[in-house]
């Protein structure tokens, strides 16, 4: 089975282009890492909501090929709402505001959240070993990785060994309703040898999330999901976001996931296995819950000061990635900069569905951008969100 969140593709980690984003900057690209926690900087001008040029942003479904969008621009500097497209291509219903996603990756913000209310009630360390965490999941082999490695992805941990990676659509929907364990899964990606000593790098890895839920569900005696609805979504009324466990299909109005065959044809890939993507990319959402979210979540809701910092804090500058640029992840989030405006946020994809939740840190602007490709393995499909994030932070290009 393919995990279906396709980390390796991740937008922030490759140098989008596209005519927005070449009028600005490679956006949401790669920026220099920070030893101590991140200091709010001067605030610096942002362009107005300009409805037009936005709908024509999300409009565009050409690049990537795609069959639905839509944007929420949220924050003090505006607020805009727009959709584009089909939620399901057979009916033609368009897309609305109660329409769920599946969010992919943006799962990882609500697990480092609940693991670091734990921190914060003392019942677990950032520094606590995962294979006391955890026992009989990690060979005694492997240096010790700590809990805060896992949710900065310092781990190290190898790469998945024994599952497949279709490059085709035909090769997904093979293996769309494989089904894993979580001792199953966790056991593909502890062949060989630790790829670097934990701490010393950082590669952007699924399974680090993977196991921090299962430190959730160990230490509350519950499945992961419980912890997030209890802690997070009750909280905040986000009554439209799930974590789905075993179900394959969405509940409630969604938009559909397609992708493109041999002959062109799309095909409905909307339902899906996620037991490889648990706690790491399988939950379900809208644009207005993760609006909500990152709104609650940096206003500090949720966690105290002492412990969201941690969420705004990169690794030291000798923390690199495995293309020896700069470190780009923190606990929970990644940090990404256009026109000299740093963002923080996550992204997020599964097959059929691409996401991109950012705000700025004082709050000025926020956007949460969910869009519908249609092809694998496509190195363009980060075009929509080089687009609306080149609008929404250094205006249209004149």
């Amino acid at each position: 089975m393919v995990t279906t969140h396709m980390s390796r593709r991740a937008f922030a980690g490759v140098a989008l282009t596209g005519t927005a984003a070449a009028s600005a900057v490679s956006v949401l690209s790669a920026t220099p890492a920070a030893a101590a926690p991140a200091r709010p900087a001067p605030a610096l001008p942002l362009p107005g909501v300009d409805p037009a040029a936005l709908q024509a942003a999300i409009d565009d479904l050409e690049h990537p090929p795609s069959t639905a969008a839509q944007l929420r621009v949220g924050g003090t500097a505006g607020h805009w709402y727009g959709t584009s497209g089909v939620a399901d291509i057979d009916s033609g219903r368009p897309v609305s505001a109660y329409h769920k996603v599946r969010i992919g990756s943006v799962t990882k913000v609500f697990v480092a959240t609940v693991v670091l209310q734990l921190v914060a009630e003392g019942r677990v360390s950032l520094d606590a070993p995962v294979r006391r965490l955890l026992p009989g999941l990690l060979p005694a082999r492997f240096a010790p990785i700590t809990l805060a490695h896992l949710l900065t992805h310092t781990s190290g941990l190898p790469d998945h060994v024994g599952i497949p990676e279709p490059q085709t659509a035909e090769g997904v929907f093979r293996h769309r309703f494989d089904h894993w364990t979580p001792r199953e899964w966790v056991a593909t990606a502890t062949h060989g040898p630790l790829k670097f000593a934990p701490g010393t790098g950082q590669e952007y890895r699924g399974i680090n999330y993977f196991l921090a839920a299962m430190v959730i569900d160990r230490l509350t005696g519950r499945p992961y999901g419980h912890a997030i609805a209890t802690r997070i979504l009750r909280p905040l009324d986000l009554t439209r976001t799930d974590v789905p466990g075993d179900a394959r299909h969405i509940k409630g109005r969604h938009v559909h996931g397609y992708l493109a065959t041999a002959d062109g044809s799309l095909r409905d890939i909307t339902a899906y296995d996620q037991s490889s993507a648990r706690g790491e990319g399988d939950m379900i959402s809208t644009t207005d819950d993760l609006d909500r979210l990152l709104a609650a979540l940096f206003a500090g809701e949720l966690l105290p000061q002492e412990l969201l910092r941690l969420m705004f804090t990169l690794p030291p500058d000798d923390v690199r990635m495995p293309d020896g640029s700069p470190a780009r992840y923190s606990t929970g989030l990644q940090q990404a900069v256009v026109a000299g405006v740093p963002l923080w946020g996550k992204t997020g994809e599964t097959y059929g569905y691409k996401n991109a939740a950012f705000s700025t840190r004082d709050g000025r602007r926020r956007f949460v951008l969910a869009y519908h490709p249609t092809t694998v393995g496509s190195g363009d499909q980060s075009e929509m969100v080089a687009r609306v994030a080149a609008l929404l932070v250094a205006g249209p290009a004149s």
